[in-house]
């Protein structure tokens, strides 16, 4: 039996949550400060009727897409929140919601061992981020490349296998990424052309083996074109990484957490604006390290290559 368990790192402006089976991620959440988590009742102010009717909430416009039959206008209701803000590369769209009976509460937290960077380090955060960044995964044989679209992520397969044998393997490759990047939605997989069924479907095979229930899916047509439709509750680490001055600005506190004394941040100059618009988390890394925190803005470092030194 592989050995599976669920790490929880909890650090300043964001929490994360992986589950680690044979000393490898294979799913991955980042919860972000301030973002109401899916699963959360709260009470809310219709705004308006209709199939699409919107509540508001703490400030916050909900869309419920079915609607919010028997409650007038400016009337309170309850609702649960199925998607979380996403922001990154899709900031328009409203966080939706539904009706509920139940009593506000907050969403039910993911249950796992607490830790501290070190685990989630040797289990392969850092490569992790790496593909989130770059939108590309390699895999053995070949390499992935995600398009963030207002309509669907999509997955392109490529690499210099024979296309039945690169077909099958890029759609384990693209099923392990949709699952340790958190997509959900609609996600189209561009696969290689084959013409052979039995490679076809030994494809699509290999998405309902490591895909986690519920998913639909297509067949794989005479294209290579394979669709998938997921829940869809938070952002995928793709699209979190879309917002990247902000993406950057929690790596870099995580990466600085370890530090001891008076630090100075040293980044590009839009994560330093994300850090200035955030003082309690400046103040929360100060108590950390045990000593000031200091900025310092650098137009000659990439976006990425923010980090702390001595002041």
């Amino acid at each position: 039996m592989p050995s599976r368990e669920w790490l929880i790192e909890r650090g300043i402006g964001e929490t994360r949550a992986v589950l680690v089976e044979d000393g490898r991620i294979v799913e991955a959440r980042i919860l972000r400060e301030g973002v109401i988590a899916a699963g959360t009742i709260l009470v809310a102010r219709l705004k308006s009727t209709g199939r699409n009717a919107i509540a508001i909430a703490d400030g916050e416009e909900y869309l419920l897409p079915k609607g919010a039959s028997g409650v007038t206008e400016g009337a309170k209701l309850h609702i649960e929140v199925t998607r979380e803000a996403l922001g990154g590369a899709e900031p328009w769209k409203r966080p939706l919601a539904r009706m509920s009976d139940e009593a506000p509460r907050p969403a039910i937290a993911l249950q796992g061992r607490e830790t501290v960077c070190r685990e989630l380090d040797d289990a392969g955060w850092p490569d992790l981020l790496d593909e989130a960044r770059s939108g590309l995964v390699a895999f053995t044989g070949g390499e992935l490349r995600m398009s963030l679209t207002p309509a669907m992520t999509l997955i392109d397969v490529d690499g210099h296998l024979p296309p039945a044998d690169l077909a099958v393997a890029g759609a384990r490759a693209a099923a392990e990424t949709i699952r340790r990047h958190a997509i959900g939605g609609s996600i189209g997989i561009d696969l290689p052309t084959v013409k052979d069924r039995a490679a076809r479907q030994a494809a699509a095979a290999a998405v309902d083996e490591i895909l986690p229930k519920p998913f639909e899916r297509t067949a794989v047509n005479g294209f290579g074109f394979l669709q998938i439709v997921r829940p869809r509750s938070r952002a995928s680490l793709f699209e979190l990484a879309a917002e990247r001055a902000s993406f950057e600005a929690r790596v870099l506190l995580r990466r600085a957490g370890p530090e001891v004394g008076a630090i100075r941040l040293a980044a590009h100059p839009a994560v330093i604006a994300v850090l200035e618009s955030n003082p309690d988390w400046l103040e929360r890394l100060s108590r950390q390290v045990g000593g000031a925190v200091t900025l310092r803005s650098d137009p000659l470092l990439a976006m990425s290559a923010g980090h702390a030194e001595r002041p």
